[in-house]
């Protein structure tokens, strides 16, 4: 119970949502997700803690940067139907498409740049 319950509270957020669609592009830099979503650092991070406690995100530090990214096929059960559920239920609506079509702008900007910047 206490493994749904997470997953649910991390999902009952839109932003948290939107943030697990931008990462179905693969792995993300912290910076490169306030960037996306004009968040401060502290809100992103704040909504990466909650999607990490659920385990719908997976984390790894790099120097002075942490990236996140979807969890691999060995993830619990619970986890793969949720993140299925929100990708098949939301990668082409509206808001998914406008945040795929600015992250490929993002990513072809300098990380180093946007992480000075954001971060």
């Amino acid at each position: 119970m206490r493994e749904f319950m997470a997953i649910t509270k991390a999902l009952s957020d839109p932003g948290r949502v939107r943030i697990l669609l931008a990462l179905k592009q693969g792995e993300l830099c912290v910076c490169q997700i306030t960037e996306l979503f004009g968040l401060a650092t502290s809100t992103v991070s704040k909504h990466l803690s909650i999607l990490s406690q659920a385990g719908l995100v997976l984390s790894r530090k790099s120097e002075r940067w942490v990236y996140y990214r979807l969890p691999e096929k060995s993830a619990p059960v619970a986890v793969r139907e949720a993140l299925d559920w929100v990708q098949k239920s939301l990668a082409h609506a509206g808001q998914a498409d406008a945040d795929a079509a600015r992250l490929k702008k993002i990513l072809k900007m300098d990380l180093a740049d946007i992480c000075r910047r954001r971060c």
